[in-house]
């Protein structure tokens, strides 16, 4: 990764770990909100659901990243390095060893111990952090947070309940169902940022106002006067407003109108009025960790304003980085795959128009030759999701043999929206390259019935593949009275220069990816409304 200047009002997205992002590009107390929701250890795959043939979604999956924390040698020399450093956190991972030992959860924490000092580092003394987390890791982080932002800057452990029901029928045999995530919610100290959420009176809390005394002030409810002065007291019964206790040493109450009220009530610690996203629900990007833009937009809304800065270092989807832009907050977002960076900027795209490009940067991709020949010697599967992002195709699954010469996938509609769903099968390679590669794309290219074959190659080709390439049938296109070539080779330098797939135009038919609903406007219908 190379270092860039990044601009004071540019939103961001960052390809790489974003434990070197931040201490390479994040400046100090520049940030005004920080959520992050980071992989656990939880023994699975993080997988990434694509449009399936149809434009809806796919059975296929491709695996992100491993949500597994190993204790091995390199969690061993971080952890050394946590702990040389002195200190509360330091203090606090010594005692995570003694209780723990040497295990996975202590690779976990050790991972997260440094990221969240330098997310200390780069939040204002107004900002907020909110940390999004399992409950069977949310104990440990708690502490690990107490030792990073002090215990006196923990504001709430917000319990979110994403689901009504949650767990196999053997595990609900021995414990209670799980249906809540934990987040914890601390402070740079006591000047914090603070819009209090809200939401309408329900009307269970309505029906509590059900006396009317037909004086014009409407219907009220009965509150208890807890605790008055002499000067209250006398107002409250100048304003017949007092209502006499019914036996002798009880306390009085007072009648609270509906009409003086606001309409609507401060939410507590516990969510429960955010569902879980549902399996056919609009903004549904098959993101397995993907959370509710309504459950982002409560944070952002409450701890900043717009114009601040939000940050978003494990994004995952981009659902933090979506909501930011709606709410016109700056952004910033962090992921450690090419894949995920693929995603965030397609979503924004299909979010807010074409013209979002302007709006944000991408710092830590290929921008040359040499670059793109870095990532593919450090991870040739990056190299595989980045370029295949350039084109708009989704990566295959990676099981070993399982590809069948197929690297990625294409599919665009051939006659507009509601035509056939026709497929562009692609290859790529990152070392030397010969005629037999594009012999081998011919047959892929039947096999699959394909329309279009694409071989992606670092190196240029040959004039043998040249002629082997342009001996391929073209592929007629009856929507657009065009024959497209059927067998293609793009360079990364033709990639960088901005040459594509030459097929029937992809800004109208390109279906690969599952979009996002168009973004409403404040105020318009069907925006959210939980706030004042």
């Amino acid at each position: 990764m190379t270092e860039s200047v990044q601009p004071e009002t540019r939103n961001t997205l960052y390809y790489g770990d974003n434990l070197e992002v931040l201490r390479l590009y994040i400046k100090d107390e520049s940030v005004d909100l920080v959520y992050l929701d980071p992989p656990f250890k939880s023994n699975q795959n993080y997988n990434v659901l694509f449009a399936e043939k149809n434009g809806t979604r796919s059975t296929a999956q491709v695996k992100a990243f491993k949500d597994t924390w190993c204790w091995d040698r390199e969690a061993a020399s971080a952890y050394r390095e946590v702990v040389e450093a002195g200190g509360r956190v330091s203090e606090t991972m010594q005692g995570f060893r003694k209780l723990l030992g040497d295990n996975d959860m202590l690779a976990y924490l050790t991972m997260m111990a440094p990221r969240l000092a330098e997310l200390k580092r780069v939040l204002k003394p107004t900002g907020s952090i909110y940390l999004h987390c399992d409950p069977t890791a949310s104990a440990y982080l708690r502490l690990l947070m107490d030792a990073v932002f002090g215990p006196r800057n923990f504001r709430n452990e917000i319990s979110w309940k994403r689901t009504p029901f949650a767990g196999s029928s053997k595990a609900r045999a021995k414990q209670l169902p799980r249906s809540h995530d934990i987040i914890l919610f601390y402070s740079m100290g006591v000047a914090l940022t603070w819009n209090p959420p809200t939401v309408a009176y329900s009307e269970k809390y309505l029906a509590r106002f059900k006396w009317d005394d037909a004086d014009g002030r409407g219907p009220y409810r009965k509150t208890l006067l807890k605790t008055y002065s002499t000067e209250t007291f006398q107002r409250l019964k100048s304003e017949n407003r007092l209502i006499s206790p019914k036996r002798e040493g009880a306390k009085w109450s007072y009648k609270q109108y509906l009409s003086e009220s606001s309409g609507r009530r401060q939410v507590p610690d516990i969510w429960t009025d955010i569902n879980a996203i549902n399996p056919v629900a609009r903004e549904r990007l098959g993101y397995p960790t993907q959370k509710p833009e309504s459950l982002l937009e409560r944070i952002i809304r409450a701890s900043s304003n717009e114009g601040d800065l939000v940050l978003d270092p494990f994004c995952g989807c981009g659902t933090t980085i979506a909501v930011a832009q709606r709410l016109k907050r700056r952004w910033i977002g962090i992921d450690i795959t090419h894949l995920a960076v693929t995603l965030m900027k397609y979503r924004l795209e299909s979010t807010f128009g074409e013209a979002i490009k302007k709006e944000f940067e991408v710092v830590g991709e290929p921008v040359s030759i040499s670059g793109a020949m870095a990532l593919a010697k450090q991870n040739p599967y990056q190299f595989q999701w980045w370029a295949l992002g350039l084109v708009g195709a989704r990566p295959v699954e990676q099981r070993k043999g399982a590809d069948r010469g197929i690297d990625g996938r294409l599919y665009f509609h051939d006659e507009g929206e509601g035509g056939e769903t026709k497929q562009i099968v692609l290859s790529v390679k990152s070392g030397h390259v010969g005629v037999s590669h594009i012999r081998d794309l011919r047959g892929v290219l039947e096999r699959e019935s394909a329309a279009i074959g694409v071989l992606i190659t670092m190196l240029g080709p040959t004039k043998p593949m040249r002629a082997e390439a342009a001996s391929a049938d073209s592929y007629y296109s009856p929507g657009w009275d065009k024959h497209y070539p059927g067998v293609q080779i793009l360079t990364v330098e033709d990639l960088l220069a901005g040459r594509r797939i030459d097929y029937p135009p992809s800004k109208q038919v390109n279906v690969t990816f599952k979009k996002s609903p168009k973004s409403k406007r404040e105020n318009e219908p069907g925006s959210s409304d939980l706030f004042d």
